[in-house]
């Protein structure tokens, strides 16, 4: 849609030029703040022009760059990148699910990017569901030349909200290689087939036998379990129906996100299992 109340736009190509004038906003694939009405946004700061790379491979594990779109991650995830995939990452097979669980078409992909994803905070963000089933941290570029260091799953502060400050951008995510060495799946539900996603839960199980689940999606902010063991059946259903932020809205009622949570959770343990 046309935002009208835009009367300026620049590109960034260095951190000085990040440095926002009142009613400026920074951009990178723009697909949400194409998508409404902007009140008080005077003017886009174009975040692509600073050439982040997509994807950087090291033995610490996967640095994504913030703007990078969804498409070009599924891209490398999928072996079609320039860089490959390390022998053992086997949770890299969670990216192309956590792109199948937005509800955008393939066009979207190659346009919204992996942190502009994060930091819009939606309950349903599939990215979000990524970066936290693999604890992942979030770098962030912060005024006058600092960094910071968070886990996403301390950076979603809310429905929509995160923990970006003034002046704060969101660089990089970075994920373990221990994380990306797991077993890890990723199962969604919706109410309708081609529907925002009701429920979205990822699973893992570590080399040293540690188990993480994590719901996103059915909960306001994400709720992460872990457990020196893969856990049975009730431990884990009762920790997953425990969990607090369950809403209610068009797209499903709260005891149904509980109660989905709960089965998405208990067929991805059995997986693991196996």
């Amino acid at each position: 849609m046309d935002i009208t109340s835009i009367t300026g736009f620049r590109r960034a190509h260095t951190r000085d030029d990040l440095t926002l004038a009142p009613g400026e906003v920074v951009m990178a694939g723009g697909t949400w703040l194409m998508s409404e009405p902007q009140p008080g946004t005077t003017g886009f700061v174009d975040l692509t022009t600073l050439d982040w790379p997509d994807v950087e491979v090291s033995a610490a594990g996967l640095r994504i760059g913030a703007t990078c779109t969804i498409a070009a991650l599924r891209a490398w995830a999928e072996d079609r990148a320039v860089v490959p995939v390390p022998t053992g990452w086997s949770a890299v097979g969670m990216i192309p699910d956590a792109a199948d669980a937005l509800l955008a078409s393939f066009k979207i992909w190659n346009t919204a990017t992996v942190g502009g994803n994060i930091c819009r905070a939606f309950p349903a963000a599939a990215m979000v569901s990524l970066a936290v089933g693999l604890d992942a941290v979030a770098e962030v570029w912060t005024p006058f030349g600092g960094v910071a260091h968070m886990p996403v799953t301390e950076f979603i502060t809310g429905a929509g909200e995160n923990a970006l400050g003034p002046g704060e951008v969101l660089r990089a995510i970075e994920i373990p290689a221990s994380a990306l060495r797991s077993r890890a799946l990723l199962r969604k539900i919706a109410l309708a087939e081609l529907g925002r996603s009701g429920a979205v839960v990822t699973g893992r199980v570590d080399e040293d036998g540690a188990a993480v689940f994590a719901v996103t999606a059915a909960v306001d902010r994400p709720a992460v379990f872990r457990f020196a063991e893969l856990p049975d059946a009730g431990s884990l259903a009762d920790a997953i129906g425990a969990a607090s932020g369950y809403y209610t809205d068009s797209l499903g009622a709260a005891d149904w996100r509980r109660g989905v949570s709960i089965v998405l959770a208990e067929r991805i343990r059995q997986e693991l299992a196996s």
